[in-house]
């Protein structure tokens, strides 16, 4: 797989890989690794924008690590999934919450910026996809374009995304003729 001179997909990893759990209208992670399941397309998705020469990377808060919620291994586990499964670049993890004002935790662009620099990514020619507003922000602040895959959640949206999808799979294409 030959990547693009520095384009990058950024993608959120859950509710756009694998599926959430709504619990009192908030999108939860999957708890156990018996519980993490891929959307439907996500294989072909990520498979035609590596072959497309995009290199993919994982952009996830994870503050159920802060909290104690999450296990470390097994959100590792899932992690290493994802790198053996799809074509995935690296991941990278925002283990804090909102408290912490932490520089890596979107919607602020750490983790993006991380990436950028780490792979030489050019951050204006690149998309960050993900489902909710804090995606967006991220995305936007980085200077990414930004795609919203489903509603939100219903959540009050700061920041409007280029586009909005109903999956990873509906957004190939927009990324694809752009």
């Amino acid at each position: 797989m030959k990547v693009r001179e520095g384009r990058a997909v950024f993608l959120d990893r859950d509710g756009v890989l694998n599926r959430t759990f709504v619990r009192a209208g908030k999108p939860r992670p999957p708890s156990t690794l018996a519980d993490f399941e891929y959307l439907p397309g996500v294989e072909a998705a990520t498979r035609a924008l590596a072959d497309a020469g995009f290199a993919l990377i994982v952009v996830t808060n994870q503050p159920d690590l802060a909290t104690g919620v999450a296990d470390g291994s097994t959100v590792s586990a899932m992690h290493a999934r994802l790198l053996a499964d799809l074509p995935i670049t690296e991941i990278f993890v925002c283990p804090h919450t909102d408290a912490d004002s932490c520089t890596c935790r979107k919607p602020k662009p750490g983790l993006l910026l991380a990436a950028a620099k780490r792979f030489s990514i050019d951050l204006e020619s690149s998309f960050m996809v993900g489902d909710r507003w804090r995606d967006v922000g991220a995305g936007r602040a980085a200077g990414c374009r930004t795609i919203l895959v489903g509603d939100g959640y219903g959540e009050e949206m700061p920041w409007t995304a280029d586009h909005t999808v109903a999956s990873l799979a509906d957004a190939v294409p927009v990324i694809l003729v752009t």
